[in-house]
């Protein structure tokens, strides 16, 4: 009798019969079809039900001789058996060597029989370094497809949907998003799902959904208990014997998964139901522990761009897009482009003040360089007296393009929490009258405008009064 005996085809009243559902979680995943044979896939550390209830598996090493895995498996197993054959030829062909000499001796035929037998020795050597890097890459590519080269199955027949719960991490899911900046004024936003399935089940999906949420998320009931005030009384110090050791501690973590890719099919297509839960229907996804990445939306915002600079913090300058999203963004890792061209695949971006900001690439025409000025310090006052110190910093900007350049350079002052210690702005200076802003918090907005190979150098000066006896630091 086969191991793989096929169930009986379930059909439904009037004709219509199960339609299969997979469901993706954070932390799991769940998937629900109509079995039409025993065999699963080359899947471990599942559960499986039917009807509610809990069937049993068994792992076995044959399977299916029309499936795509037990297909790779078996040329894997092929390969593996050549390389073992050809080790035993060498082993062989080493003790034929080795064999007592015999007492006549023919110069001519040891000649032929040596090159006969370095021949040999050397094509064996090269076909198994080969098989073995064959072997090898076989052997990795399977892995990454599936956990385990052992097939499983049901070992009861399942007339109705069976449903399997999967673990963390061999069904999962991401979103990422593609921005395209031809317009400068607009903004194209297309989303995408990354799908990755590396379970060892081939799936095909009637109904998927994604969720960016746990399954199991336990939350602890909380009732009110009042705030007591109460007369204090101190608490007797009690000692404590000190433990011969430590308990370890594990942290739990909760890795976000990516892609997945799927053999050739029709491209599917998804549906953006809320924030963070998505529908794809007719999915198709194979266990190739590859990426699979489906549109999900796409709209238009009207966008504006500008070249920015914190040189109290880093050099160098980079531009950024605002918009404001249509959608709730879920993800803030961005692929950025003009049409076809890719300006940076590994952009981001962050909801900052009811908008969003996009850093999309470094402006590498534009130099920053930022050096303090000698601090000078004057006393005031007679008893106790008032120290006042003076401080600042310039700033050269050299626009290196033969295009003129607009920027932000974004600055700071120290600020004080304190009344003992004033901070004020002296002044910030050049060649030419700046445009700057001093705002809340020390901050300084500066907006320049560079000719093309132009630099200009700003001077930024304050000062810092405070009692001589305090010492303060910043």
């Amino acid at each position: 009798m086969k191991l793989y005996k096929t169930f009986t085809t379930l059909v439904l009243t009037g004709g219509l019969s199960y339609a299969s559902s997979l469901a993706i979680y954070q932390d799991s995943a769940t998937y629900t079809f109509q079995p039409k044979e025993s065999f699963i896939g080359f899947a471990e550390g599942i559960e499986a039900k039917c009807k509610g209830n809990v069937i049993p598996l068994k792992a076995s090493t044959a399977c299916p001789s029309d499936d795509r895995l037990c297909q790779e498996l078996t040329t894997l197993k092929g390969t593996a058996q050549k390389l073992k054959a050809t080790q035993a030829n060498i082993k062989v062909l080493n003790t034929f060597v080795s064999l007592p000499q015999p007492t006549s001796f023919d110069a001519s035929a040891w000649i032929e029989s040596a090159k006969m037998i370095g021949t040999e020795q050397a094509k064996l050597s090269i076909e198994e370094a080969i098989l073995k890097q064959e072997l090898a890459l076989q052997s990795k590519d399977f892995k990454r497809q599936a956990p385990t080269p052992n097939a499983l199955s049901s070992a009861q027949s399942c007339q109705e949907e069976l449903e399997l719960t999967l673990p963390y991490g061999q069904l999962s899911f991401s979103s990422f998003y593609e921005a395209d900046i031809s317009d400068k004024k607009s903004v194209t936003v297309t989303q995408y799902l990354s799908i990755t399935n590396e379970s060892g089940i081939d799936m095909q999906a009637d109904d998927a959904m994604f969720f960016y949420r746990s399954a199991h998320r336990y939350i602890r009931p909380i009732h009110f208990s009042p705030w007591i005030v109460s007369k204090y009384k101190p608490q007797p110090i009690r000692k404590y014997a000190k433990p011969k050791r430590a308990p370890s501690m594990e942290d739990e973590l909760m890795v976000e998964a990516v892609s997945v890719g799927a053999l050739e099919a029709p491209a599917p297509v998804a549906k953006y139901l809320n924030a963070r839960e998505y529908q794809i229907k007719n999915l198709s996804l194979p266990s190739t522990g590859m990426p699979i990445d489906v549109q999900v939306t796409q709209w238009d915002a009207p966008l504006e761009c500008d070249v920015r600079v914190y040189p109290y913090r880093n050099t160098t300058a980079f531009y950024t897009c605002t918009f404001t999203p249509k959608l709730q963004i879920d993800s803030n890792q961005w692929k950025v482009k003009t049409e076809q061209t890719i300006i940076n695949d590994k952009a981001v971006g962050e909801y900052r003040e009811g908008k969003y900001i996009l850093y999309t690439h470094a402006e590498l025409d534009i130099k920053v360089e930022r050096k303090p000025i000698v601090k000078r310090e004057k006393t005031t006052g007679i008893f106790g007296g008032t120290a006042r110190k003076k401080d600042g910093y310039s700033i050269k900007v050299t626009n290196k393009s033969d295009k003129p350049k607009t920027l932000t350079i974004t600055e700071r002052i120290p600020t004080s929490t304190t009344e003992e210690i004033k901070v004020k702005l002296l002044e910030v200076k050049s060649d030419k009258k700046v445009n700057y802003k001093l705002l809340k918090d020390g901050e300084i907005e500066i907006k320049l405008t560079l000719a093309a190979h132009e630099n200009k150098k700003i001077e930024v000066l304050f000062e810092i009064s405070y009692d001589k006896e305090l010492k303060v630091s910043y």
